[in-house]
C-alpha cells in the first residue's frame, strides 16, 4: 500500500470528509495539520505546485489533489488501484 499524506487545517469540513473517505477505503494516512506544524503550509504549497487550499493529498510523492479529486477516483472505482 502506498504512503498516504494529507495536509489538513482546523475547522475544515473537506479535510474531515477526505479522512473519512480514506478510512472507509482502508488507507492508513499521515495527517499534517498546517496550523500546528511549523513550515507545513510552505511545504504543502511547494509539493502541490502552488495550490494553497486544504486538504492536499499525496500517494507516495504523487500529488492527487483535494477531496473532490479523491472522491472522483473513488466513484470511478480507481482509488483502490492507485493505493496499491
Amino acid at each position: 500500500m502506498k504512503n498516504v499524506v494529507i495536509y489538513t487545517g482546523p475547522f475544515c469540513n473537506y479535510c474531515d470528509a477526505a479522512k473519512r473517505l480514506l478510512a472507509r477505503n482502508n488507507a492508513p494516512f499521515e495527517e499534517i495539520n498546517i496550523a500546528t506544524v511549523d513550515g507545513a503550509m510552505d511545504e504543502m504549497i511547494k509539493k502541490a505546485n502552488g495550490k494553497r487550499t486544504i486538504p492536499q493529498i499525496f500517494f507516495d510523492d504523487q500529488h492527487i489533489g483535494g477531496y473532490d479529486e479523491v472522491r472522483a477516483l473513488e466513484k470511478e472505482n480507481k482509488l483502490k488501484d492507485l493505493l496499491k
